[in-house]
């Protein structure tokens, strides 16, 4: 601490504690008559701490967003009732956009509104293969099927609002979720690499409707949306902050913390207003967005976090990085793993601690390159070849699915499924037990069956699924080889 006496002070000052009248700063030159700063470095700061927070609502609100555009997508194609749901009975094929979907599994989806029809009822048929329900922000509530309470057995589930104080029939999987909105998915394997056997389970045996209803609930309807075009993407734009508004205005107030809460009241989105931003700060919000949208690009893409990676010597990440289902960093010591959480949302949907845990002959495990082995993205004009080593550790099957960097939805080309399945396909192999997937525009003369189609002028990414994982995946005893342009 300085000795010497400043003018106007009667002691000491810190320098580190006062403001010099100019500071030069990444924003520009800010200008300050004594520590009050000017008019126009006032409202340049304010601008700034708006984009600031604007940026901050869309990393940390993409898993609501993500949710609402899959409500509404819903409802325009006519799903607006939990009795009505989607089907991909021709497996989800590359016209409906959706994160990352796969081509392995039967889709069945449906939306739940507890503010409109309060406790609903999920019947799951045994033998059903995994399925979840999340709240409106993307939130784990429960899992069916499989890996839920019924394991495999079937059984019925009555999801709750806040504060339900009603019946709760013995037997039955009771299970309370803190927001109106919830989303039921559950898939479907393949038997004998067709759909038919999932189709016929879950339109016959998979009913939702709500608890008032149960002496004569209405009957299930589905709806195929394999070969359908919709959108079930959210908004990288502004629209992106329309989407959360609506979110807000739908669910309770406790649906999320002060702190998020606080955070949306900055930039103009409360439950109780409309969300009306001025010229100023649509212009600000705007640039936002598009910051936002570009920092989940870097962070999915080319992330810069260790953890991201699956290996030392490979390019191949995990898109569920952190290995926790509410992305906390060692059990919560380290707080929230907020890359994690944006990346994961913003490349796929679907939340669940089945995900993240080590079960090994269960469930399914994911790999994600988004670039070859020179660390260049993948350019759909030219040919590339993914060696994935013998005896791959998949009790079940193994599948590599490509897809579209802009929507990461699958890839539009003329397949209708941009993918390879061990069980469905039938592959190549190479003398050692080896396969090599190739990729590029063009059908090769040889290796055919072994081809996924990509684009010219278009980048892609692919996700390998290990259905059924075996130990080898877990310790890293085998690994994929990164993709090599040929």
């Amino acid at each position: 601490m300085t000795s010497e006496v400043a003018p106007g002070y009667n002691t000491p000052i810190p320098a580190k504690i006062t403001t010099p009248d100019t500071v030069q700063t990444r924003i520009g030159e800010l200008q300050f008559a004594d520590g009050v700063p000017t008019h126009d470095t006032t409202e340049k700061l304010f601008d700034h701490l708006d984009f600031l927070r604007g940026v901050e609502v869309f990393l940390n609100c993409v898993p609501a967003a993500s949710l609402e555009a899959i409500r509404r997508a819903m409802v325009e194609v006519g799903r607006d009732a939990c009795h009505k749901g989607v089907i991909t009975d021709r497996l989800m094929d590359s016209n409906p956009l959706f994160l990352t979907g796969n081509t392995d599994t039967v889709y069945a989806i449906a939306t739940l509104d507890l503010e409109r029809d309060g406790a609903t009822v999920i019947e799951v048929p045994p033998g059903s293969g995994p399925g979840t329900v999340d709240d409106a922000w993307f939130r784990f509530v429960v899992d069916l099927g499989a890996p839920g309470p019924d394991r495999g057995a079937g059984g019925t589930y009555l999801i709750v609002p806040p504060g339900y104080d009603g019946e709760r029939p013995d037997g039955w999987f009771v299970a309370e979720s803190p927001s109106a909105v919830n989303l039921v998915v559950l898939r479907g394997f393949l038997v004998d690499g067709k759909p038919d056997a999932a189709v016929e389970l879950f339109e016959s045996g998979v009913k939702v409707y709500p608890f008032s209803t149960r002496e004569d609930p209405p009957a299930m309807e589905w709806s195929s949306v394999s070969g359908v075009s919709i959108n079930t993407v959210h908004s990288n734009d502004f629209s992106f902050y329309e989407e959360v508004a609506q979110v807000i205005r739908k669910e309770p107030v406790d649906v999320i913390d002060p702190e998020t809460r606080g955070l949306l009241a900055s930039i103009g989105i409360t439950k109780n207003a409309p969300f009306a931003p001025d010229e100023r700060m649509r212009g600000i919000l705007t640039e936002a967005a598009a910051v936002g949208n570009g920092t989940a690009r870097a962070m999915g893409f080319r992330s810069r976090e260790a953890d991201f990676y699956l290996y030392d010597d490979r390019r191949w990440l995990n898109p569920f990085p952190g290995g926790d289902y509410r992305f906390l960093r060692d059990g919560g010591e380290g707080g929230r793993f907020l890359d994690a959480r944006t990346t994961f949302f913003y490349l796929a949907t679907v939340n669940t601690p089945a995900m993240a845990l080590k079960m090994v002959g269960r469930g399914s495990q994911y790999a994600l390159a988004t670039v070859d082995a020179n660390d260049a993205p993948l350019d759909g004009g030219k040919t590339y070849r993914l060696r994935l080593p013998a005896d791959a550790p998949a009790a079940d099957f193994w599948s590599v699915v490509v897809y579209d960097p802009q929507t990461r939805s699958e890839l539009q080309t003329g397949q209708p499924l941009p993918s390879r399945n061990s069980k469905r396909d039938a592959l190549v192999y190479n003398e050692d037990g080896s396969v090599d997937i190739v990729f590029g525009p063009d059908e090769p003369q040889t290796l055919a069956s072994n081809w996924v189609q990509t684009v010219a002028g278009k980048g892609w990414f692919v996700l390998l699924r290990l259905y059924g994982p075996l130990q080898p995946w877990f310790d890293g005893t085998w690994k994929p080889g990164d993709i090599q342009p040929d």
